[in-house]
């Protein structure tokens, strides 16, 4: 096991689903960026370190959808309360920067992972994996830090990114949709600044 996955295991074994900061009742804005995407009609779409995160309840049952995570445990907490609509998920237990997609998605989402990966090789491997994954027309929705967001969560250092920074790690064929800034606030009450950014991916 992996020091990361080793990390994280603990944390989803340790608290509760509403006791990280990360936590959401609704994630609303992820709802409203998909469905923009999406324009109603059904779609392959995979949340990168979706966790325990409730965007799977929400996109049931009107897309495929898959979900990726470092840590089994998380993925068995959010399967334990989708109860039998968890049969048609498709989970992944694997690090996105190792992961080997087997389909294309039309949709990639990431709320939790790219602003843990400090290290430019990680970053490399990241959009690496995300081009294998995801179909030319699909959109890249990639929620991070801002730049005046947390320095570190969950005793992790992050990256910090905004819609340029971004830009510039995916490179070449990705058009930016959309870019919003969002103040996220945890379950004890603090504030995170969050950036969400939409690139459409350009068709060859």
């Amino acid at each position: 096991m992996s020091e990361s996955t080793e990390h994280w295991q603990t944390v989803y074994t340790t608290k509760k689903e509403d006791e990280v900061s990360w936590f959401e009742t609704s994630p609303e804005i992820s709802l409203a960026l998909i469905g923009k995407t999406s324009g109603g009609k059904r779609a392959a779409i995979v949340d990168i370190g979706g966790g325990a995160s409730r965007l799977v309840d929400a996109l049931l049952p009107e897309h495929d959808v898959t979900v990726l995570d470092l840590s089994a445990a998380a993925l068995d907490s959010a399967r334990n309360r989708l109860g039998a609509a968890a049969d048609n998920v498709g989970w992944v237990v694997s690090d996105v920067t190792r992961w080997h997609p087997t389909r294309a998605f039309d949709v990639w989402h990431d709320r939790a992972a790219l602003h843990f990966l400090t290290d430019p090789e990680d970053q490399r491997a990241y959009v690496a994996v995300l081009k294998s994954a995801l179909r030319p027309g699909g959109t890249a929705i990639l929620a991070t830090f801002a730049p005046d967001g947390p320095e570190k969560c969950s005793g992790l250092p992050v990256a910090r990114h905004d819609a340029d920074t971004l830009a510039a790690l995916l490179g070449p064929g990705f058009k930016l949709q959309e870019t919003l800034r969002h103040t996220h606030k945890t379950p004890w009450g603090s504030e995170q600044r969050f950036q969400y950014s939409a690139f459409k991916r350009e068709e060859d």
